[in-house]
């Protein structure tokens, strides 16, 4: 009985003997046979049909050529061809096999020729296929080899970006690299600053007394030498060889940790019992997990020098007396010392990350923590729940937000509340004498006559008695000022007041030459104060401006209403303040250093002008470019009767 081989043979031919001979030897020896004579009819069976050979006639279809060859050949490569020939001329053959035809048979048929040609192209065929499948399956194991590797990478990279913990980063890329490499030992060595040798960082496969003693020269050494030159070594030799690290090996590969072209460390594998071979692209393997390494070491040494810099920066800000308060753009806290929050009486717990109007009791300072318009001012002066006074100076950080230091003042307002109570005391004593003098100086014409050089002598002393008058008028004033006295307040036009104030000095504008420019809003709003000290606060404003202001100048008075505030600026073209002398020009008795003899003035003008400003709960301050000019800026809120 013939056994079945489950082997399909399609036969095409157009002669129907041939078709009966061939299935009838065929089937016999065991094949499956499927007869065709339409060309799509047998594409069709091979498309759906597994199909182990072809047996093609020549003149199939009455085709005298070999297209039909060529075309089953191009779309089923996989299928050998065997041609029948009427007569196998050299011509032909040669054209067939070019076009891929296995083999071929020739009329007239026997059944042994044909059994023959049929086992041996199937036979053919077979071990083909195992050969490709063979071939597929190691590139699939290359592949996947691959694959491992890029996984493995691909872990350590994240591992990289995802641990600060050198350790165990280390530790995993000696494991990969022992691992990828088909290595029995590896190790990470480090170049110790102090003494110049190379110690274990990481290691596998070694036993912890080795690892913890192990010390490496860098002269005479092979991992030395990768140290120097920044090449890798690949050691391959078949027999053992002793590479000064108290141990033979029969391969080794090496390859330097390099940060900005400096080597500080090897990553290396070795073999010391097997005879396997490392290669090449072992090597390369080794260079890439020693990049990663050396990026997990700086990592670590730049996450420990900024702890260590975190560190001091908290030190001295905890040591340090001033407060200080950092928020972002957002309004929420970055950093507060401890200072800060004991002077604002806050709970330590939690501040990180919260908004300043939700833990701070101040409006003002929250106010200025949230500044964002160039049009306010930076500082202000702060009066906490205990008494103490601070004085409080923003900062804006690019990027960041905003700084405040909080720097204690309460002393030094205590000795200027002090010496203000002894100014006023002195300049209020010392009225009636120079009242006295006065009087009797205006007598001395009247007691009899008197010759011009004793008239000047007189006009010189009524002079200087008008201005040490004047300087105690100021004196008072200031004194009555600070102290509270006069606090009556009444709605009234701040436009009337400038008015009144503008008129006393239109002798003065016109002597020198000034131009007067006025830019306030119709819809100035009334304001609620005491209209003698604004007016005061204006005179001298006006005064400085003319004074400092060579002739021909230009003052200029802007005003504009923003964030329920009215902002007033005085602008002239005078000859401006040295910065050195900005930071005291509201000090009582300081003149800047470049105000000449000629120009008359106690020092005092400026110092009542901010303290009727801070009477009204405004602020003030000054911006001035030398030889360009000066602008002082007011800010009065505007509080409702």
């Amino acid at each position: 009985m013939t056994q079945v081989k489950d082997i399909n043979i399609l036969v095409a031919t157009s002669d129907s003997q041939v078709n009966y001979l061939l299935e009838r030897v065929l089937q016999a020896a065991g094949y499956s046979v499927a007869i065709f004579q339409e060309e799509d009819k047998v594409f069709n069976y091979l498309s759906t049909h597994p199909t182990g050979l072809v047996i093609l006639s020549d003149t199939f279809r009455g085709n005298n050529h070999l297209d039909f060859a060529r075309k089953l050949s191009r779309d089923h490569p996989e299928v050998p061809i065997l041609l029948l020939v009427k007569k196998d001329t050299p011509e032909l053959l040669k054209e067939a096999l070019r076009l891929g035809v296995s083999d071929y048979l020739s009329l007239p048929l026997k059944s042994e020729e044909v059994l023959r040609a049929v086992e041996n192209n199937l036979s053919r065929s077979q071990r083909l296929r195992e050969w490709m499948m063979l071939e597929a399956r190691r590139y699939t194991d290359r592949l996947q080899r691959r694959v491992d590797e890029l996984e493995t990478l691909a872990r350590l990279s994240q591992s990289i970006t995802a641990s600060l913990d050198p350790e165990s980063v280390l530790s995993a890329i000696v494991e990969a690299a022992v691992e990828l490499t088909g290595a029995e030992e590896g190790a990470l060595l480090l170049v110790d600053e102090e003494t110049g040798e190379l110690y274990m960082r990481a290691s596998k496969n070694f036993q912890e007394d080795f690892v913890r003693t192990f010390r490496l020269p860098i002269q005479d050494t092979l991992a030395g030498s990768v140290v120097r030159t920044g090449q890798p070594v690949l050691l391959d030799e078949s027999t053992p060889q002793k590479i000064k690290t108290a141990y033979l090996v029969h391969g080794l590969v090496y390859v330097p940790l390099q940060y900005k072209g400096q080597v500080f460390g090897v990553l290396g594998v070795d073999n010391r019992h097997s005879r396997f071979q490392f290669q090449k692209r072992d090597v390369q393997l080794l260079t890439t997990l020693a990049d990663y390494a050396a990026i997990a070491i700086q990592n670590a040494r730049l996450y420990n020098d900024t702890r260590l810099e975190r560190n001091k920066l908290e030190t001295i800000l905890r040591r340090i007396q001033d407060g200080v308060i950092v928020v972002d753009q957002g309004g929420r806290i970055l950093l507060i010392n401890q200072a800060a929050i004991s002077a604002l009486n806050l709970d330590e717990s939690d501040l990180i990350g919260k908004l300043a109007r939700q833990v701070i009791a101040y409006p003002d300072l929250v106010e200025l923590l949230e500044l964002s318009t160039r049009s306010l001012s930076s500082r202000l002066e702060l009066t906490v729940e205990d008494g103490r006074v601070f004085d409080v100076q923003r900062t804006p950080i690019p990027d960041v937000g905003t700084a405040v230091t909080l720097h204690d003042i309460t002393q030094l307002k205590k000795i200027d509340r002090i010496k203000s109570e002894f100014v006023s005391t002195v300049s209020h004593d010392l009225r009636s004498p120079l009242t006295a003098i006065l009087g009797y100086v205006e007598l001395i014409e009247r007691a009899g006559p008197v010759n011009e050089l004793q008239q000047e002598f007189i006009r010189r002393v009524q002079a200087s008695v008008q201005n040490i008058t004047h300087l105690v008028d100021d004196l008072v004033n200031l004194g009555r000022i600070e102290a509270g006295f006069d606090t009556r307040k009444e709605s009234f036009s701040l436009k009337q007041v400038l008015d009144h104030a503008i008129e006393n000095f239109k002798k003065a504008l016109e002597r020198k030459g000034h131009r007067l420019v006025m830019e306030l809003p119709e819809d100035l709003p009334l304001f609620l104060g005491n209209p003698v000290q604004i007016r005061q606060m204006f005179e001298h404003l006006l005064d400085n401006a003319i004074k400092y202001t060579p002739p021909g100048g230009k003052i200029t008075i802007h005003g504009q209403v923003e964030q329920e505030q009215i902002i007033l600026q005085f602008c002239d073209t005078g000859i401006g303040i040295p910065v050195s002398d900005l930071p005291f020009i509201f000090d009582k008795f300081y003149r800047a250093s470049n105000a000449g003899a000629e120009v008359s003035g106690s020092g005092l003008g400026l110092a009542i002008v901010k303290s009727i400003v801070e009477s009204h709960q405004g602020r003030i301050w000054v911006e001035s470019t030398l030889g360009q000019g000066t602008t002082f800026t007011v800010v009065l809120p505007i509080i409702e009767a």
